[in-house]
């Protein structure tokens, strides 16, 4: 049955990042737009789903807004907006296997600000993980080459609000009266009422396929958001984190097969870093496992 509800998991993940590589492509492909804009009608779309199953689901999962939550629903909110317009500006000046590698430093923050908030002791592989996969960054990054050295420290700030806000979501996942769909349904109203002013005031026209680039951005990042929470029920993230990283790959084929992007050397080099300390850490933490048990 565990076995079962592992596998599940790891459908579930990979699914995710099969949506957030393609929601990344959608996003490109959408066009000169301002990157606020795009992440408005992202979540926008996002905000309509999640409260379509908040109310299907008003009677089996009660969920409630209460003084325990609000704070880390608030936290989750306010620093995933950061790393999604970090991410959508990013997506928009660098090759899109690059910027979703960046995103996926998150974890890695995770581990630090887990440490730091939760009270979560990291053990020393831990750390030196974390170190690690800063290194293979810098292999993307390229901080001495080139003239997307700015698009990319946009892209690692986007990893470090993602990491704040999985810490938040860590918490939240073990409070009865908060689902994920309650989670979902926050992060996009607090975003769509942040930046809804914003579009309002600096809107730039869109031609039809830009509309519906967007309205796929939007969907593919809900599957997303969605198959990301499925997948955290059905196993802990020691167990099937390691499989996020496939979003790298779907980006790399998406890239190629879509917009003509080859990654460089050093990028490739970064990636082969990155994932290769996330398989590290996630056969170290399966052997603990299996060794207490």
């Amino acid at each position: 049955m565990k076995i079962e509800r592992s596998y599940k998991g790891i459908i579930c993940i990979v699914g995710s990042a099969f949506c957030f590589a393609t929601m990344n492509l959608f996003l490109h492909l959408a066009g000169d737009l301002p990157f606020w804009q795009k992440g408005f009608f992202r979540n926008a779309i996002a905000l309509f789903l999640a409260l379509a199953i908040l109310l299907k689901e008003k009677k089996t999962k009660p969920a409630k807004i209460t003084k325990k939550n609000f704070p880390l629903l608030l936290g989750r909110a306010a620093f995933g907006t950061a790393g999604l317009l970090c991410n959508f500006y990013c997506v928009d000046h660098m090759n899109i296997s690059d910027a979703s590698m960046l995103n996926k430093l998150a974890p890695f923050f995770a581990i630090v600000f887990s440490a730091i908030f939760l009270k979560e002791k990291a053990k020393w592989y831990q750390w030196a993980a974390v170190v690690i996969a800063f290194a293979g960054s810098l292999f993307i990054v390229k901080p001495s080459f080139g003239l997307q050295v700015f698009p990319a420290i946009i892209g690692v700030c986007g990893g470090l609000g993602a990491g704040v806000a999985y810490t938040c979501v860590r918490r939240l996942g073990s409070m009865e009266d908060t689902p994920g769909a309650l989670i979902v349904f926050f992060f996009s109203a607090f975003s769509v009422i942040l930046l809804g002013p914003i579009v309002a005031f600096t809107y730039v026209p869109m031609t039809l396929k830009q509309w519906i680039f967007l309205l796929l951005t939007g969907i593919s990042a809900s599957g997303g958001q969605f198959l990301v929470t499925a997948a955290y029920t059905y196993a802990p993230a020691k167990e099937i984190s390691v499989y996020d990283y496939s979003q790298v790959i779907f980006a790399a084929i998406w890239g190629m097969l879509f917009l003509g992007q080859l990654p460089d050397l050093f990028s490739v080099l970064g990636y082969i870093i990155i994932v290769s300390v996330a398989v590290a850490m996630y056969i170290r933490t399966k052997k603990e496992t299996n060794h207490k048990h």
